[in-house]
This record gives structure tokens, sequence and C-alpha cells, in this order.
């Protein structure tokens, strides 16, 4: 009867080693797709924040000052 409890302590220990494994990896998984979530979905949309009323002040600018094709060219040679 003691070998036989033993035996099943040990499949028991394998068991539970295995799934503390398959959980570490899981955690893992878990973590790098939220770092990877937030570089390439939260930063863009922050970045925009900045970005969106500089380009639209520049672009509305551009529209106001460009009267004719010279100054619109003019304006395309200083970029």
């Amino acid at each position: 009867m003691d070998e036989d409890l033993k035996r099943r302590l040990d499949v028991i220990e394998q068991k539970l080693d295995a799934t503390l494994k398959a959980a570490e990896q899981s955690r893992r998984y878990l973590f790098w797709t939220g770092v990877v979530t937030f570089i390439f979905f939260v930063l863009p949309l922050v970045a925009m924040v900045f970005i969106l009323p500089w380009f639209v002040s520049t672009y509305t600018a551009s529209l106001g000052d460009s009267q004719n094709l010279g100054d619109l060219q003019s304006l395309l040679q200083g970029l």
C-alpha cells in the first residue's frame, strides 16, 4: 500500500509541475501580447493627439496661403 501511495504522489507531482509550466507560459504569452498591443495600438493613438492638430493647422495654413499655383509651387519647394 505504501508503494502505491508513493507512486500516485509522484504522478500527481509530475502533473502539478506540468501545470505550473503551462501556467507560466500562458502568463508570459499574455504579458507580451499586452506589450505589443500597447506599442502598436495605444502609443499611436496618443501620438495622434499631438500630430493631428499640428497636421491640420499646417494643412489649413497652406490652403489659406496658396491663392494661386505659384504660391503652391513655392510652398512645395519649401518642403
